[in-house]
């Protein structure tokens, strides 16, 4: 199944983990229609702006797919309103220009620098509401205890 252009329903669900623990990824009802809304909302416009491949390293998680890896309980993954995108993994564009592209250009709810350096993430995590946006800017780091921590970024 497509959910948009260039992204399909298999490559927004794969994860690893769900298949070493046999756990159903498959998004379902209000989840399924929220990931179509991710992927033709943020996904393809920025596919269609570089015109070259993006890797969704993290997309859709079903609760026990989330609890497994340990995510936030209020994940948007979980809800089918987030992707994390990987772009460096092609060597054409950089994941500092996806986070650019999208920060300037889409509506979303949240936009995180996820480690990485200060001039390019190590991924771009991007969400998006039907139900309304906040338009959230954030970057990630790890604190003291090796923990992870967001800060407002811009």
């Amino acid at each position: 199944m497509k959910l948009s252009e260039n992204l399909t329903l298999a490559e927004a669900t794969k994860s690893n983990t769900a298949i070493k623990y046999g756990i159903d990824n498959l998004p379902k009802g209000q989840h399924l229609d929220n990931l179509i809304d991710t992927a033709q909302m943020i996904f393809q416009p920025i596919r269609d702006h570089f015109n070259v491949p993006i890797k969704v390293t993290s997309g859709y998680r079903s609760e026990s797919l989330n609890q497994i890896i340990r995510g936030s309980k209020t994940s948007q993954h979980s809800k089918g309103e987030a992707l994390d995108l990987d772009a460096d993994v092609f060597g054409v564009i950089t994941n500092q220009e996806i986070y650019e592209f999208v920060r300037d250009n889409l509506e979303f709810d949240q936009l995180i620098h996820e480690f990485g350096t200060e001039s390019n993430p190590a991924w771009v995590h991007i969400s998006y509401s039907a139900d309304g946006n906040r338009k959230q800017i954030l970057r990630a780091y790890k604190n003291a205890k090796n923990r992870t921590q967001y800060k407002i970024w811009s």
